[in-house]
């Protein structure tokens, strides 16, 4: 056995030592294994087409097939638009006794072979035409558009059983019909059926729908069956192993950052919806906007955050608003949002597919990296989104989220690259580059977002700071005990309620989560007085998990932030390297200045860095904001 190198004072030198552990069921217990999901075929967000913002539930083959054709004719799904996906309304009935799902074949004539009607005609058609093919389901028994949608159109028929249309009870024999024998390549699967049939809603009591205990309360954390609407989405994920076998798939998630989805949507779908439905109006994109922008490290090849489809081409992102429609796309593909235009592309004018069709932008947004931007400034009038690429450049992009003209300035910090050096960039909108050093100063139009590719002089040379690379580092375990709402989303009015009731309370899940470049809660890094620009915050008792990729070494400081509280217990920060432990810090307290800790890598392919919270905060489910200041990996 080699030796364990402890920090037993400020600036200690650590001492290697590699023991192995057994796989237990503490979270905080490292596995050498990356647990966030790569199943699927998500190594970068997906692209394409859905019916739903187009057509709402009154879809056919014709719209779909004309929206696919316009893929191809504006060349489209040449820079990676091939999924083209039918959302609510194609369903006929389940067929008793067997329960088959039955396709409405009024609207989808080629699907009428015979009793049991297929979509395999239609599938073949769209992959004969070099596309991808999605469809929708409910994990409940019934879908959104029977519970919560009055003017429905193409409501599923028949008796009560017959229009169970959801996942719930039939979730092998779907999965099998939707890949194994209709072969689609993508699936949505929406959360309303285990969420709006209690025993007193309207439609159960009227009779036409069965009730379902709810699973999900949009309104409560606490009165969600976290461990529940898991299961059942994971049994979605078994079926899609069983029945999809090794060819691609897309499983995307849509529980709208309820149920605490925040913490495990990443280990089960390929995509995950972190809020309520978008709208074509401002004000509600940048609701959504919100659900995201702090969620960087939950967000990986294979897994990513979805903050809804676009709605670029109606309402407040229409052609006639051309400021507001390039930023809506810019800051989706800036997050690594899957880019699902939602708009009846029969229609598609110039100026739209001059959005759509930025080569440029669509590449910030598949590039190989899968860092999500972080934020390097925030405000409520003003963001910086800034990216690292897998080529070494930046996209950056400055957001004014206000109806005025705004002010801002971006530095060569923010994007952690030499003040002293040139900065090039290269606006991505009308090409044009220019240089600067140390900062620039731009105008923001109102709701203007200003995006850019930026090349210089790393700060870093020899290395990468944890931050710059958010696709390789996963929460696998991040200290939240106790999920609570995120107070900072903008809480616009929704569309479906008005100026009613009281008016949008916070309620998606992640308020204390891990973030990059900041503590927990969105607080300054700051240990003992000492500010820092870069680094990981999470809260004490978390496993974060890091790809290693070449590097030779890690390097960090470790210590409690200041946002944190005295006399609140210890924390003991450890890192591990392929299930083995390498270096591990003294136990740190409130107000002790940062310490150095740093490990060797060589022949490392999964490093996790533990932060283990000991005293009475810990035990009662507030721990100490603990903080990997300057964590970058070296050659």
């Amino acid at each position: 056995m080699s030796r364990v190198r402890t920090l037993a004072t400020l600036g200690t030198a650590l001492v290697a030592l590699c023991t192995p552990i057994a796989a237990l069921a503490d979270p905080l217990t490292p596995t050498g294994k990356w647990s966030a999901n790569t199943d699927g075929s998500a190594a970068v967000p997906p692209m394409g087409w859905s019916s739903w913002n187009a057509f709402n539930s009154d879809v056919d083959e014709e719209k779909v097939l004309a929206s696919a054709q316009a893929l191809i004719d504006t060349k489209l799904r040449d820079i990676g638009y091939r999924y083209v996906n039918i959302d609510d309304g194609w369903w006929l009935k389940r067929r008793q006794p067997d329960g088959r799902l039955l396709i409405r074949t009024s609207h989808f004539p080629s699907a009428a072979i015979g009793a049991d009607t297929s979509f395999r005609p239609f599938t073949d058609r769209l992959h004969a035409m070099g596309l991808k093919v999605g469809i929708y389901s409910d994990i409940g028994r019934n879908t959104c558009g029977q519970i919560y949608t009055p003017d429905f159109k193409n409501q599923p028929e028949g008796s009560v059983a017959e229009r169970e249309v959801g996942l719930y009870g039939h979730v092998d024999q779907d999965i099998a019909l939707f890949f194994a024998e209709w072969n689609f390549d993508f699936l949505k699967v929406d959360g309303c059926g285990a969420r709006g049939l209690p025993v007193d809603a309207p439609r159960v009591k009227s009779g036409l729908y069965r009730a379902l205990t709810p699973l999900v309360d949009m309104q409560s954390l606490g009165g969600s069956d976290i461990a529940g609407i898991r299961r059942l989405y994971e049994q979605v994920h078994a079926a899609l192993h069983t029945h999809a076998g090794d060819r691609p798939y897309i499983y995307s998630l849509c529980l709208w950052g309820a149920g605490d989805v925040r913490a495990w949507g990443k280990d089960v779908g390929n995509t995950s919806r972190t809020s309520d439905d978008i709208q074509p109006v401002w004000p509600r994109m940048l609701t959504n906007l919100d659900t995201v922008t702090h969620r960087a490290l939950y967000a990986h090849p294979g897994s990513w955050n979805d903050p809804d489809m676009l709605f670029v081409g109606t309402g407040d992102f229409d052609a006639v608003h051309s400021a507001e429609a390039r930023s809506h796309f810019a800051l989706w593909a800036m997050l690594n949002a899957p880019l699902i235009i939602g708009y009846d592309l029969r229609k598609l004018t110039p100026d739209l597919l001059a959005i759509f069709g930025n080569a440029d932008i669509v590449a910030l947004n598949q590039d190989s990296a899968g860092n999500q931007a972080v934020l390097a400034y925030d405000s409520s009038e003003v963001q910086t989104f800034v990216k690292t690429l897998a080529d070494g450049s930046k996209g950056v992009a400055l957001s004014n989220r206000t109806a005025s003209p705004a002010k801002a300035v971006l530095t060569a910090e923010q994007l952690k690259m030499l003040p002293t050096a040139d900065v090039r960039l290269k606006d991505l909108w009308t090409k044009k580059e220019q240089s600067f050093r140390k900062e620039i100063a731009v105008t923001l139009a109102p709701h203007e977002t200003l995006i850019f590719r930026a090349t210089g002089k790393r700060r870093l040379p020899g290395g990468l700071y944890l931050s710059e690379q958010t696709g390789r580092v996963n929460p696998a375990t991040d200290g939240v005990v106790v999920p609570q709402p995120d107070p900072t989303i903008y809480q616009s009015i929704t569309p479906w309620t008005g100026t009613r009731g009281g008016g949008e309370h916070p309620q998606y899940g992640g308020w204390g989560g891990a973030e990059a470049d900041r503590a927990p809660y969105g607080k300054l890094l700051r240990v003992a007085g000492t500010d820092f620009d870069t680094g990981i915050g999470v809260l004490a008792n978390s496993r974060l998990e890091v790809r290693n990729q070449g590097y030779a070494r890690f390097a960090a400081k470790v210590g409690i932030n200041d946002s944190g509280q005295p006399r609140s217990g210890t924390t003991v920060f450890e890192i591990w390297g392929d299930g083995r432990l390498l270096a591990k810090s003294r136990p740190m307290g409130f107000g002790e200045a940062a310490v150095p800790l740093e490990a060797k890598l060589a022949g490392v392919r999964i490093v996790e860095l533990v932060a283990r919270g000991s005293g009475a905060a810990a035990n009662a489910g507030a721990p100490q904001p603990a903080i990997w200041a300057d964590a970058a990996l070296y050659k």
